[in-house]
């Protein structure tokens, strides 16, 4: 057998995305095994998209082997709405929605006086896991949105309660997951851990992968609160001495209308957003969440609580 030459060896090396990509179908797939009643949470943003899609190729070509939930507050940008029921019937998966205007109504939470509903999210997505059973949730969150998400292990254990003990979690060495839970206990899952907003971008480029069009440039009317752009919307309402303008901008993130600030850019395809966060040196959280800005931590105060 003659020897090949260096230079025409098969390279098997993996990019940085492949890489990725891998882990997080791995670990999706160890959780099917693993557990009796896994769910994705999903929102229509774009990391709960990449989440998608990842399960998408995780058991093609059989369907995604669970169903999918959404804790809506009722105040969400109708773009994402939109996309959300369009992905859920083209992937012909279960949407189950949680949501929080009805918890108001029957009373079992109370909206807060200043009209936002991030903070009521909580109790309605534990009673809905409680109610459908659910041992295992899929979410997308990753370690470099916020600090408190820094401190989660890609299996994050949580008690009888929802509530997520930050010094009681279980060593991962290895990339070897302890999956046993007690009667009552679940996990979220986090296989997007790893990843940052610029590999998130990568990737919806490479899979050429739709998202809502709020996620590029267009323009707004918006008005200037506290240093942030928040859009004209009947959950967002400018104040007395709020002026209102039409500006260009996109979201980096997509939450509640009534607390998600929007950018000003110019980026209005997936090339000029790859580059617009490569740029950046403010995470999207810090840029465009009203409700992280109540303190250094609350995000923390809400992951104890239940939150993702």
């Amino acid at each position: 057998m003659n020897d090949v030459p260096p230079d025409q060896l098969p390279d098997y090396q993996l990019n940085q995305l492949s890489v990725l990509e891998a882990e997080a179908i791995h670990i999706i797939r160890e959780v099917v095994a693993e557990f009796e009643r896994p769910v994705l949470l999903f929102s229509g943003g774009k990391d709960s998209i990449v989440m998608l899609r990842l399960a998408q190729k995780a058991f093609y070509p059989a369907r995604i082997p669970f169903p999918v939930m959404h804790v809506d507050t009722g105040h969400n940008f109708d773009e994402v709405l939109a996309y959300r029921d369009q992905r859920v019937d083209e992937l012909s998966i279960q949407l189950i929605v949680a949501s929080v205007q009805e918890a108001i109504d029957n009373g079992s939470v109370t909206a807060p006086p200043d009209g936002t509903r991030n903070r009521i999210q909580t109790p309605v997505l534990l009673d809905a896991l409680d109610k459908h059973r659910f041992t295992a949730i899929f979410g997308g969150a990753r370690r470099d949105e916020d600090k408190a998400r820094a401190k989660e292990r890609v299996f994050s254990f949580r008690d009888e309660f929802g509530q997520w003990d930050p010094k009681n979690q279980r060593p991962e060495l290895w990339n070897i997951y302890n999956s046993r839970i007690h009667v009552g206990d679940s996990i979220r899952v986090f296989p997007l851990s790893n990843w940052t907003e610029l590999d998130i971008w990568e990737y919806i480029k490479q899979e050429s992968i739709e998202l809502p069009s709020i996620y590029y440039a267009h323009d707004r009317e918006v008005f200037e609160r506290d240093g942030m752009l928040y859009a004209v919307h009947e959950h967002k309402q400018p104040g007395p001495k709020d002026k209102v303008f039409t500006e260009r901008v996109r979201y980096r993130t997509v939450g509640d209308a009534s607390l998600t600030a929007a950018v000003r850019s110019d980026a209005d395809t997936v090339e000029k957003v790859i580059e617009e966060v490569a740029s950046t040196r403010v995470t999207e959280r810090g840029a465009t969440r009203g409700d992280d800005k109540f303190s250094e931590a609350s995000m923390e105060d809400r992951k104890r609580e239940g939150y993702f």
